[in-house]
């Protein structure tokens, strides 16, 4: 069973992958940054329409460069960035500098093992 705000966003973002039970997400990640942007809404830093707004001109943006629509929860993410870059909340180059620390947390991190930023992630 899904809680109240999940199934808010289930009914108010068309396109949403979805079966009897809620949100369907192959990976955590996914699920992770549908969380996020559910905790974001509830915030107020945006609302749905805004959202799906936002989320249909990634998806078409994407078409146009040639995704065949595999990808949903990327498009998702990358609206997440958008917006909170938009918003004022962190800026792209703060997203990219997080982005980066995390792949060389993620190339130092046996397969299977929690990754864990350090400081060292965060040099160039």
């Amino acid at each position: 069973m899904i809680d109240a705000a999940a199934a808010g966003a289930a009914s108010a973002v068309p396109g949403l992958p979805r079966d009897d039970d809620g949100p369907v997400f192959r990976e955590p990640w996914e699920a992770q940054a549908f969380a996020m942007a559910l905790a974001l809404h509830e915030r107020g830093l945006f609302i749905w329409k805004e959202w799906a707004a936002a989320l249909a001109e990634e998806i078409k943006r994407a078409r146009a460069e040639g995704d065949a629509g595999e990808t949903y929860y990327r498009h998702w993410l990358a609206t997440l960035e958008r917006l909170v870059a938009a918003k004022g909340v962190a800026s792209s180059q703060t997203l990219n500098r997080y982005r980066d620390a995390w792949d060389h947390a993620a190339d130092r991190t046996p397969h299977g093992s929690p990754i864990e930023l350090k400081p060292e992630d965060f040099r160039p």
